[in-house]
């Protein structure tokens, strides 16, 4: 790996365990109700506004709906994003790479948000995803997600170095190939062996 300036993390998958390579995404739909019978249109629904809850549709705006499409009797106090966040982890195999990461480079948060949700992570402190970054792009607060362009621009301009001496470490390809694309440097973390790959992330930073 080529001279590193500044790193971007993501949040979910990565910094802190969430639904990726788990069935945590069917546990939620079971509680809320959605059969077998109901699962596609429940899918059709999320499908149709998913591309607006990263960047300015407030995923509650959801809830109405699920309860008018699909006849779901979900409580009048649900809220998506709390139940969201409960059933997320912590990630502690992580913590000593960041702890390394942190103490030589400039770190910063790259990573795809429905409205209030990072906030709503932060406010778990046993979640450990709030590390005083000194950048944060997040999705719905600059309008745009990855994998697009835009995103990764603006992320770009936030630091003072060439795309080339910036790190990238996130758990989806199609986002690392985007990244690669505008001439970052990457690493695809393995959400499935999180351990394994935040040892050898610690490895790749310590031999830049």
């Amino acid at each position: 790996m080529s001279k590193i300036s500044f790193i971007y993390f993501d949040v979910g998958g990565v910094v802190i365990k969430d639904y990726s390579g788990s069935n945590k995404w069917e546990e939620m739909k079971r509680g809320l109700g959605v059969t077998k019978e109901l699962e596609q249109q429940f899918e059709d629904i999320w499908n149709r506004y998913k591309d607006k809850i990263c960047i300015d549709l407030d995923v509650e705006f959801l809830v109405p709906i699920l309860r008018k499409e699909l006849g779901l009797k979900i409580d009048q106090n649900y809220s998506m994003i709390s139940d969201f966040v409960s059933r997320y982890e912590p990630n502690p195999s992580i913590w000593p790479t960041i702890e390394y990461a942190r103490s030589h480079y400039p770190t910063g948060l790259l990573t795809n948000m429905y409205p209030n949700l990072l906030n709503a992570i932060y406010s778990r402190k046993e979640l450990h995803a709030d590390w005083g970054w000194e950048i944060i792009i997040d999705s719905s607060q600059v309008n745009a997600q990855k994998p697009e362009s835009k995103i990764f621009e603006i992320a770009q301009s936030k630091v003072a170095c060439p795309p080339s001496e910036i790190l990238f470490v996130e758990n989806s390809k199609t986002h690392t190939d985007a990244a690669s694309r505008y001439g970052w440097q990457t690493f695809l973390f393995n959400h499935t062996n999180p351990a394994q790959s935040s040892k050898d992330l610690y490895a790749t930073i310590q031999a830049c």
